[in-house]
């Protein structure tokens, strides 16, 4: 009989489609983050306030969280590219409804068609990169991969913050369009055409798909909107959460007796595949959160505009592109453990590097921190990728895709719901403690209120008090903040350090994935 061989080479028709997929994946990771810098913009023009204005980055990440784990299961009813270039013409459409629109209620609803088509291109650019590279170069194709995973929200707040400041914040929506158009020509000549299976709709793991849907997105929305609620004491983030646990619990026990889930959890109960997936939640709070706790310090303490928080977010993006070029050769040579570690690590201490921060820190200040955090971040999703698809089965990979990409995902959501509560906490902690050290009656408080009313002595007695009395106040509520800021990223340093020990607990990694199944 004769003998098959796996190619060594995927052909310059194939890497055109991968490049498709991955650009798709960057677009769709991109739009997490890229309308962070410019939210008080589209809230003005929408005539929304705070908290409403919240769930337009809300309602984007509960539609995108759900599709993740549908990906695995679309792309064999619809076929792999046939589901890739549908799913980027309905983000493109979305994209262009997002920026006309005229009303809050018209923007959550576009959002939401957004996430859900987008949140499809990132499991399937993997599914991709592994379905049409040869083991020897799917080491590159994860590492660009990772381009999409850690460059992209990096990025997100500095091209969303320029467009807005020089131009206006439909741009941020806009701007998909080329690209998107681009990556759906680069699909449809790369991959190859496969069969509708349409029967399938027919035996559908339909209780089991709307069980996840409920308890995942009930969960998003109560860690986006917790903080911002009071958490339990608001009916709603009350009543979400106990549906979620409600959902969760009916989800794990209608799929352990279904013979053909719509995906397979059981994959969790593999010990490698559960501890890069922990780290991959432990990545998402870290990353996700990061872009959300920095910008906000910006804005708030420092005063920045969009395009100054955009200006201090790239560096933590542009040194990215000086490691990916190496790691395809690094994680061939070396035990992508030590690598995902040491990149687990540089994080760690970059946000270590943040926890000192004082109220004059700006664009200097958090340069170097930016850029140790810069180094570190393709090394951790690059090789957590590569362990977490190494020996599977390949009929597997698609659900083990649409569980890793979901997990980074709810652990941005879960940093950006804790960072938020922790912010607040630790803020009202410095306060108090603060107001206690300088109280009218401390010789410290006394000197400052002598020097500001000295300041103001054109004034009457008693407005020249009311006013010092406001000015210090003032400067505890900053100087409180300021600490809880600092204690937001030794959180987030402490996250990292933790998931060197995970990675530490894996053992070594049997073999590549083979292909999945979608050609």
């Amino acid at each position: 009989m004769k003998k098959t061989t796996t190619p060594e080479k995927a052909t310059p028709k194939q890497w055109v489609g991968v490049a498709g997929s991955l650009l798709g994946a960057f677009m769709a990771i991109l739009d997490i983050s890229i309308t962070n810098a410019s939210l008080q913009d589209i809230q003005g023009g929408l005539n929304a306030t705070l908290d409403e204005g919240s769930w337009i980055s809300t309602a984007y990440l509960v539609a995108e969280i759900i599709v993740i784990p549908l990906t695995g299961w679309f792309s064999r009813v619809f076929g792999l590219r046939r589901y890739l270039i549908g799913s980027a013409a309905v983000f493109l459409a979305a994209s262009m409804l997002c920026g006309t629109a005229g009303s809050l209620p018209a923007m959550i609803l576009f959002r939401i068609v957004q996430g859900f088509s987008g949140g499809a291109l990132i499991p399937l650019s993997v599914n991709v990169v592994l379905a049409y590279l040869p083991p020897a170069q799917r080491a590159l194709g994860l590492a660009l991969f990772s381009l999409s995973a850690t460059f992209a929200p990096c990025i997100g707040p500095t091209v969303g913050g320029w467009l807005t400041v020089n131009y206006s914040w439909p741009l941020v929506f806009y701007i998909n369009l080329i690209p998107g158009i681009f990556l759906m020509a680069l699909v449809a000549y790369g991959l190859e055409k496969s069969p509708l299976n349409l029967d399938l709709l027919k035996h559908g793991d339909y209780p089991g798909i709307f069980l996840m849907a409920t308890a995942l997105g009930s969960l998003t929305v109560v860690l986006e909107e917790g903080a911002r609620d009071d958490w339990f004491g608001s009916n709603l983030i009350t009543g979400l959460a106990v549906l979620f646990a409600a959902a969760a619990a009916l989800f794990l026990a209608v799929e352990a007796h279904n013979p053909s889930p719509f995906i397979n959890i059981r994959l969790l109960l593999r010990r490698n595949f559960l501890l890069i997936n922990l780290s991959a939640l432990a990545f998402g709070v870290g990353i996700y959160g990061s872009v959300f706790i920095l910008p906000l310090f910006l804005a708030q303490i420092e005063r920045f505009d969009a395009s100054q928080i955009g200006q201090v977010m790239m560096w933590s993006g542009l040194p990215q592109l000086l490691v990916i070029p190496f790691l395809p050769v690094l994680v061939k040579r070396f035990d992508n453990r030590l690598l995902a570690g040491a990149g687990f690590l540089l994080f760690g201490v970059s946000a270590l590097m943040n926890s000192g921060l004082t109220g004059e820190w700006g664009y200097d200040q958090f340069l170097w921190s930016q850029v140790v955090r810069a180094l570190g971040q393709p090394f951790i999703i690059t090789c957590m990728s590569n362990l977490a698809y190494a020996g599977l089965e390949p009929q597997e990979v698609g659900s083990a895709s649409g569980l890793f990409n979901m997990m980074r995902n709810l652990g941005g959501s879960i940093g950006i719901g804790s960072l938020g509560a922790l912010l607040d906490n630790r803020y009202h902690l410095h306060f108090t403690r603060i107001a206690e050290d300088t109280s009218r009656f401390s010789l410290s408080a006394q000197a400052l209120l002598t020097q500001r009313q000295g300041l103001m002595a054109l004034r009457s007695t008693g407005e020249s008090l009311n006013q010092a009395l406001a000015t210090v106040f003032a400067t505890v509520n900053r100087q409180a903040f300021v600490m809880a800021y600092g204690d937001c990223f030794l959180a987030i340093g402490m996250v990292f350090f933790l998931s060197v020990a995970l990675i530490a607990m894996v053992r070594k990694a049997a073999g590549a994935a083979a292909p999945a199944g979608g050609h």
